[in-house]
């Protein structure tokens, strides 16, 4: 088998598989290895722009931190973003390749395949490590033709494969039992054993059931991972399920301002990872607003990204958003769009080769002077500067695709070296910015705070944030699970030592 490649597959999708991985890329940092991750194919709306001045998912540049290396865009090669329920803009090598179905997709798989191993090959040169993470299940039999995401590419690689279970879902034993009957026998003999995640309770009462399956399958249970209470990890594709519960608790005791925030939950919502620093912050109660639900009594409105505007905007106008948005304002409230949200708070947006919309022009909200034509070119850009609101410093990332001009830009939000981003009206209530991850740095989140009303905000390092959890997953597995074992599995046929380090 390849050296010192390992993978891991899930029997589902939110198994647990991102977790695994990016606590395992943790612990052999902290062992003093160098490691980097590796997804050969992602479906995620939540991205990042890498160095490289490519677009990957979410959990792959987490996995990075974890290893403290730079993402690349070699570390996850395909990424479909989906449009519809059938198709996806398909980014490949990190950049915007076209748009498919599933059916197209299915026959430019064997160029993927391409790119897939093109971009392995040259991690496994700079890296002595690769954790490398499948997608959904392994068992997906109707996949399985031309598979880079799960067996195909273990099999193609010729590497390990430890299998997550996520027990709190129930049913993990049928779980295990029924993926391994679905797979060839050279990919069970691949599997080295499993890890059975989110496990809360007694483990004594579930040795039982680890007894009879290690008989029934002739694999090794590798360790119990117990249900994390409170833990934060950026949500690979769907809404954070971050909770503040605690902090929110601390900031009642002393008796903290609270800035009440809505976030309108667009049906096309992308990069919802901009805002964990807000729900993280002890201070801001933030609301995803669905349609049905009122906007009122809220101190700021958000506006987010969005992976089809047009569409977006219209769900936005249908559900009443739209005059509630200026019934806020009349109110002395405050608004801010990020990315396509920006978009939306201009006055038209035109599609004039129908990239996302099949109007050539659709108004928007009219509430900055701005016009945005959206162009094939996908602007994927790592950006630092400081705020016009009082200098922080602010860092983050551009993915969109349109080009945006007009009056309101003369008062721009964030200043670079050599332009600028973003506009702030002139009345102080409405701001907007292409910039992804704005509120990550903490001096920007400050200085935006202070701006939608929250004076004297804790302050709130989200960086910190992120490494202590990913720290807690890493002590977490450490603990529960049989390392020597599975770190055998990297070091078999390899040639560097993992143990005892």
């Amino acid at each position: 088998m390849l050296k010192n490649t390992l993978m891991i597959q899930g029997t589902s999708s939110n198994a647990g598989k991102s977790l695994v991985a990016a606590g395992l890329c943790r612990i052999l940092k902290r062992r003093g290895l160098s490691v980097a991750p590796f997804k050969p194919q992602n479906m995620s709306l939540n991205s990042v722009v890498t160095k490289d001045g490519g677009e990957i998912g979410r959990a792959q540049a987490t996995q990075a931190l974890a290893c403290e290396v730079e993402a690349h865009s070699d570390m996850n090669p395909v990424l479909l973003k989906p449009l519809t329920d059938c198709g996806a803009q398909v980014i490949l090598a990190g950049k915007a390749f076209k748009t498919m179905n599933a059916c197209d997709f299915h026959d430019f798989k064997p160029q993927a395949r391409y790119t897939v191993m093109e971009a392995f090959a040259r991690l496994t040169k700079q890296y002595a490590v690769i954790v490398v993470e499948g997608a959904g299940s392994p068992a997906e039999i109707n996949l399985r033709q031309g598979d880079i995401a799960n067996m195909g590419f273990a099999e193609a690689v010729d590497c390990p494969v430890i299998l997550v279970a996520d027990i709190d879902r129930g049913g993990v034993f049928a779980q295990i039992v029924g993926t391994m009957a679905l797979l060839s026998t050279s990919e069970r003999a691949r599997i080295k054993g499993f890890i059975i995640n989110k496990f809360r309770g007694d483990i004594a009462i579930l040795q039982p059931g680890i007894d009879w399956l290690e008989k029934e399958t002739g694999k090794p249970v590798l360790g119990v991972l117990p249900y994390l209470e409170n833990l934060y990890m950026e949500a690979e594709d769907s809404l954070s399920q971050t909770t503040n519960l605690e902090r929110e608790t601390e900031a009642t005791k002393r008796n903290l301002q609270k800035l009440k925030v809505a976030v309108l939950r667009f049906p096309k919502l992308s990069n919802s990872t901009d805002f964990d620093a807000l729900t993280l912050h002890p201070q801001v109660d933030l609301t995803y607003i669905h349609s049905g639900d009122s906007l009122r009594g809220f101190d700021l409105i958000v506006l987010p990204g969005s992976r089809s505007v047009a569409k977006d905007l219209a769900w936005l106008q249908r559900s009443g958003f739209a005059a509630e948005i200026r019934r806020h304002l009349r109110y002395g409230g405050k608004v801010m769009g990020i990315c396509g949200g920006f978009q939306m708070l201009g006055k038209t947006l035109y599609d004039p080769d129908a990239l996302e919309s099949t109007s050539a022009r659709t108004e928007c909200l009219g509430l900055l002077d701005l016009e945005t034509t959206m162009l094939a070119n996908k602007t994927l850009t790592l950006v630092s500067g400081t705020l016009t609101l009082d200098d922080a410093a602010v860092r983050g990332y551009e993915i969109h695709m349109g080009i945006t001009t007009g009056k309101a830009l003369e008062r721009p939000l964030v200043k670079f070296v050599n332009t600028t981003d973003g506009a702030i009206s002139e009345d102080e209530q409405i701001l907007g910015t292409y910039l992804h991850g704005i509120f990550d740095d903490e001096n920007a989140l400050q200085s935006l705070l202070s701006w939608f009303g929250l004076k004297d905000a804790a302050v709130s390092d989200y960086q910190k944030v992120r490494l202590e959890n990913l720290d807690r997953i890493a002590d977490a597995m450490e603990t529960s699970l049989k390392l020597d074992s599975l770190l055998n599995e990297l070091q078999e046929h390899g040639n560097c030592s993992l143990k005892g380090m």
